[in-house]
């Protein structure tokens, strides 16, 4: 998964097995906490996303929003049973509207503003 971070509070105190309960075999990472925000600045904005709680659901999360032209990375701050932090960056200009619907096409939720 290049261009993916993931931090965050999954409460597991370092003893991941890899069991979020979503079906897959995965685990998933710890580079530390951070609030979710929402900020656009030209080519970089962050979209509050519910309902992630995993690594399969920051690559489908990922997946969806890189299908767009010009993003050039994806960045997960992942909060289960939160509020996850999507920051995307792009060489163009970010609608977005068209980043809610890639989140909502990967079956979660934007935050309200």
């Amino acid at each position: 998964m290049s261009g993916v971070t993931l931090s965050g509070g999954c409460g597991c105190g370092g003893q991941s097995t890899g069991g979020c309960g979503c079906g897959h075999h995965h685990g998933h990472g710890h580079a530390g906490d951070s609030a979710a925000r929402e900020s656009t600045d030209g080519a970089v904005a962050t979209f509050g996303v519910r309902g992630m709680t995993c690594e399969h659901c920051v690559a489908s999360v990922t997946e969806e929003i890189s299908e767009y032209a010009g993003v050039t990375g994806v960045s997960v701050d992942l909060q289960p049973g939160g509020i996850s932090a999507v920051t995307v960056t792009s060489t163009e200009p970010l609608d977005r509207a068209n980043i809610e619907a890639a989140i909502r096409d990967a079956g979660y939720e934007p935050a309200a503003d």
